[in-house]
């Protein structure tokens, strides 16, 4: 059943689990996340498995594109999309 998760309902919750990655640095919706130099690449898999499990949905191959993950307002943009989309059975 597809949900109605909006960006602006995603994005506090992507803010607070980056929050832990980023000390007192506050980042921006649209501050690239990767050119903060907080994180490396590797920390991509722990925020695709934040993203899935948050958020009870599934990342496909398909979705594992860097500007789906490069800022929040990105990450909750995919988060939308894939919550309206309808459930292939």
């Amino acid at each position: 059943m597809p949900d109605d998760t909006t960006t602006e309902e995603a994005e506090p919750k992507i803010r607070a689990f980056l929050a832990r990655f980023f000390g007192d640095h506050r980042i921006a919706d649209d501050e690239d996340i990767f050119a903060t130099g907080f994180v490396n690449s590797l920390f991509i898999m722990q925020l695709v498995l934040f993203v899935e499990g948050e958020f009870a949905l599934t990342v496909e191959d398909e979705d594992l594109e860097i500007e789906n993950f490069s800022t929040v307002a990105a990450v909750a943009a995919l988060v939308a999309r894939k919550r309206s989309a309808p459930v292939s059975s």
